[in-house]
């Protein structure tokens, strides 16, 4: 397979587990290469996501390193086998990568938890309400990452709208359903698509109110994807210029626990549902 110029987070990820499962069979570069018959260039590109490997190969490398987690390596060739080009690759060398990495995260989730505090969730927003949100940006952005970045926005909805979609359970804040970003008539329709998704059944919504009072992580927002097995989950956080995706299983659970307690702070998806349409009813 060619080498890839920019590899996807999937694709790192995938290396990343090949290269934890090496040097845990305490196998060097060369010894890996030597079981493909390749050269350790190969075996150092493939852990980078920068070449590809294919599923006999994975089975191969997991067996030689004796990796007895069954449930991984199958996990693992289902990685490698994937070729998949999603809706957002219309968008690579329009955006930055980790608009992509965040949309093909959320689409090879097999459930999804996202709390966020200052704004709708991403895969809720509405043109109009996406409009706003970059409107706000500083600098301002150029006229074609603009359009791109409402465009991607708004599409994120078909990784939990899509008849096979995840279970998404999203705990927003109630202070991110009051702000009226782009003004009340874009709020109002805000709030009312919101509960429209709500109506999907694996969408869950539940609001954390301000009566909660101080919440774990409330100053960032929290995109937790679940794989194919536990070891492959992903926390997703926002940073200024870039995502941050973590795997360490300290980080992940730490994460877990945040979205436990908020979710145990938050109204059921009822008290919600009402909450909402007193919030639209007063715009």
């Amino acid at each position: 397979m060619p080498p890839r110029s920019n590899p996807t987070a999937r694709q790192k990820r995938l290396g990343a587990e090949l290269r934890k499962l090496r040097e845990a069979a305490g196998l060097s570069t060369e010894q890996a290469a030597a079981v493909l018959a390749t050269n350790r260039t190969v075996i150092t590109s493939t852990e980078a996501g920068r070449h590809g490997i294919s599923p006999e190969r994975v089975r191969r490398l997991a067996y030689n390193y004796e990796c007895a987690d069954q449930e991984l390596v199958d996990a693992l060739v289902r990685m490698a086998a994937d070729r998949t080009k999603g809706w957002w690759e219309d968008f690579r060398g329009v955006l930055p990568p980790t608009f992509l990495d965040i949309a093909e995260l959320e689409w090879f989730a097999t459930a999804l938890r996202m709390a966020t505090m200052t704004h709708i969730p991403g895969p809720f927003q509405t043109e109009a309400f996406a409009r706003a949100l970059f409107d706000a940006s500083i600098p301002q952005l150029p006229p074609e990452e603009f359009e791109a970045r409402v465009a991607h926005r708004v599409r994120r909805h078909e990784a939990v709208t899509r008849p096979d979609g995840p279970a998404y359970t999203t705990l927003v804040h109630e202070a991110a359903l009051r702000t009226e970003v782009g003004g009340r008539k874009v709020l109002r329709e805000q709030l009312q698509h919101v509960l429209a998704m709500a109506e999907h059944d694996n969408i869950t919504v539940q609001a954390i109110p301000f009566s909660a009072g101080a919440i774990p992580g409330s100053g960032q927002a929290i995109l937790y994807a679940e794989g194919d097995v536990r070891s492959l989950d992903t926390a997703q956080l926002d940073r200024t210029n870039a995502a941050e995706f973590l795997h360490l299983e300290g980080q992940l659970r730490k994460f877990r626990l945040h979205l436990d307690r908020m979710q145990h702070m938050a109204l059921s998806p009822t008290e919600t549902s009402d909450l909402i349409h007193a919030l639209a009813h007063q715009l």
